[in-house]
This record gives structure tokens, C-alpha cells and sequence, in this order.
């Protein structure tokens, strides 16, 4: 079966949901969509391999050519929700528009492998001196559990990866971390005319919540990054549940926060930093704290700005790297050992959005800044 064109392969990636959602009944397999990228792959040489991960969960490795290193061209296959009332056309169809292509998942970012074949294609005839990998993973839109996988596996996958997230076009070598965490405290409830009746969980979380905002002004002070937008790390208490009635000592009370620290800054140390705070807290309020992440850390991402990727990501495209507020997998094939940087041609202010879409203008510098990474680290 000939290789769809361009227009077509985004029509057909978009067309396919592949929701990815922490709530069961939005959540949706994406094996549909590494079926099409593979039998795309497998017709112009490429070895495939489907790893499952969960139930209906799947990353795809497609290696063309072989050796120890190459490069990785690494994108999700997975979406977020969409609201389609709010989209002016129907979200898993192309529609063409405005100068610009409309449909979920074509900024944010199954379009990026339409464009990485594109990119691909008129080098075929070459023989190609390290392997060029493309990389469909699973999930990152909710657990990153498919990056998560291939970090745990540990298997290496090249030299250098490319992450094709919406950048606008410029390299991207820093992302903070993001870390949701929950604190539930049980106390006593009783009787409020009388103190002594009860263990109050709500006066214990007050604590609690000074001694996070403590920790949040120490970290500030130590930890500081003029690249970000926000250079401090950032401590948002998000949403507090507790107690029932006013005449009542509360007896449970349950704390969600959001934390976003910096690269240097790892997740698990300031874990361990907080439990400390907690212990002396559960001690004085004689209540009891317990502490635990709402889903894994994604760590905190920083290549060197010294690095060939990084180097020559700028010269291909004329911008210096720089820092991003969002996450992303790169943290997961750093792990991997892959100099990593993230780089795509969508905007993130339209992902997530009713009506996400691509400029078509960005198309063909994406195919040749793509092309240009494939002749350097495999032709």
C-alpha cells in the first residue's frame, strides 16, 4: 500500500482518537494510532517494535539502519479531552482553513510524525551510518507512564533525541519539574464546646501549611534560574477538604499542592525535606499525616548549553535554546542517555484549546530543519 501524502497522513493520525485521561471513562487506547505509524514505517524499512505498557497501551520503536548511536525523533501519540462544541470543526478531522490545518493532536503533537517521514523521505536512497529511530509513546498527556517504561527498561536508544512538543520552532534545553502531592491528617472529631474532646486535623493542616510555605521561601532563596519566566520554584496550594459542621472538631482534613522545581532540584529530596517538616507537626497536634504523591514526579530537565545537540539546534534554526514552564518526556531519554532537546513546530498556547491547529507557513521549515538533523547524526 503506497505512503499516504503529507495532507493525508495528518488527516489520518487526527482521525484516530487516542484521549489519554486520569479519569477511566475519557481514557482511550492509542494502538490504533501506533498501528497506522507502523505499517507507514515498516513499508519504507523500518523495524518495528510495539511495547506494550498497560492494557491498550503501547509505545512504538522504529529503527531504520542499526549501530550505537543515531538520532531519535520522539513525539506522543496520546491527546488530551476535548470539548467538541467549542470547536468550530469537527476535532478529529482535518480542516483547512485560515492558513492553517485544524484537528486534535496536529500542534500538540501527532503531526509531528507526518512531518518526520516527510523529512525522511528523499534520503531513503542513502546508506545510513547510525540508526534513525522514531519514538511513539503512550500516556504523556496523563502519567507519562510510556516514557516512565522505556526509562525503567533502560534499553539505549541513541545519541541524540529530538522531542517534537510545540516550541515554535526553537530549541528548548530546560523544563522544571512537576510534582502533585496530597496530605491527609486524621484527628479526632468532637464535641467543639470542648477542646479536650477532639484532636482538631483542620488547626494540624494550618501547620502544615506553614511549614510548606516555609519551605517554599527557603527553596526560593536557594534556587534560582533567570532563564525561566518564573526563575524561583513554585509551591501552589491547590484545593483543601476538611471538617463538616462549625460545632464540630474536625476530624479529617486533606491537602493538595503542586510543586515545580527547578533542574538541580530533585523530587525525591524534597520529598524527604517535607516529611521532616510533617513528623514534628504530627507530634505536637497528636494526629495522624500521612504523605504521598498524587502521580510520579516528572524531574526537572536541563541539557548543557554546551552540547553538540544544543549547538547545532541553534545554528538549524537561528535561536538560542531556552526554558520552557511546561513538561515534558525529555528528563525520561536523558535517562537513556540520549543528549535530549525539545523542538516542534506547533504553539503552545493552542494546545489544549478548542480549535488547536498548525500554521501551514511552519511546515516546510519544520521537514528541512528535520532533514538537516537526520543527514547530520545518520547520513
Amino acid at each position: 500500500m503506497p505512503l499516504p501524502p503529507l495532507k493525508q497522513r495528518f488527516a489520518e493520525l487526527i482521525a484516530l482518537p487516542s484521549v489519554s485521561c486520569t479519569q477511566p471513562a475519557l481514557d482511550q487506547s492509542n494502538r490504533p494510532v501506533v498501528e497506522l505509524l507502523g505499517n507507514w514505517l515498516v513499508d519504507l524499512g523500518f523495524a518495528c517494535e510495539l511495547q506494550p505498557v498497560s492494557p491498550g497501551k503501547f509505545n512504538l520503536v522504529a529503527t531504520l539502519g542499526s549501530g550505537p548511536g543515531g538520532l531519535v525523533l520522539a513525539g506522543h501519540t496520546d491527546t488530551v479531552p476535548y470539548d467538541e462544541a467549542l470547536w468550530k470543526s469537527d476535532p478529529l478531522g482535518l480542516d483547512e482553513r485560515d492558513g492553517r490545518w485544524f484537528g486534535l493532536g496536529s500542534c500538540d503533537m501527532k503531526g509531528f510524525f507526518a512531518l518526520a517521514i516527510e523529512a525522511l523521505l528523499p534520503l531513503l536512497d542513502q546508506p545510513f551510518k547510525q540508526p534513525l529511530i522514531l519514538l511513539a509513546t503512550c500516556d504523556e498527556e496523563s502519567s507519562m507512564a510510556g516514557a516512565r517504561a522505556l526509562a525503567e527498561a533502560g534499553r539505549p536508544l541513541g545519541r541524540a533525541a529530538v522531542i517534537g512538543e510545540p516550541t515554535n520552532l526553537k530549541p528548548i534545553r530546560l523544563h522544571k519539574g512537576v510534582m502533585m502531592e496530597r496530605i491527609d491528617i486524621l484527628g479526632q472529631s468532637g464535641h467543639s464546646s470542648d477542646p479536650s474532646l477532639g484532636r482538631s486535623a483542620l488547626e494540624a493542616m494550618q501547620a502544615v501549611m506553614g511549614e510548606l510555605q516555609g519551605l517554599r521561601s527557603q527553596w526560593q532563596q536557594e534556587y534560582n534560574n533567570p532563564q525561566f519566566s518564573v526563575p524561583q520554584p513554585t509551591l501552589n496550594l491547590g484545593c483543601i477538604h476538611g471538617g463538616d459542621n462549625p460545632n464540630r472538631i474536625c476530624g479529617q482534613c486533606a491537602l493538595e499542592f503542586d510543586l515545580r522545581p527547578l533542574p538541580g532540584m530533585q523530587p525525591e529530596v524534597l520529598r524527604q525535606a517535607i516529611r521532616e517538616r510533617l513528623k514534628p507537626v504530627a507530634e505536637r497536634h497528636a494526629v495522624k499525616i500521612d504523605y504521598a504523591p498524587l502521580f510520579p514526579a516528572v524531574p526537572p530537565f536541563e541539557e548543557p548549553a554546551q552540547s553538540e545537540l544544543v549547538r547545532l539546534a541553534e545554528s538549524l534554526t537561528g535561536h538560542t535554546a531556552e526554558a520552557v514552564a511546561f513538561g515534558t518526556e525529555a528528563p525520561y531519554l536523558q535517562q537513556l542517555g540520549c543528549q535530549t532537546l525539545v523542538l516542534g513546530p506547533g504553539d503552545i498556547a493552542c494546545a489544549h484549546q478548542p480549535d488547536e491547529h498548525l500554521e501551514l507557513d511552519r511546515i516546510e521549515p519544520t521537514v528541512e530543519l528535520l532533514r538537516g538533523l537526520i543527514r547530520h547524526y545518520c547520513l
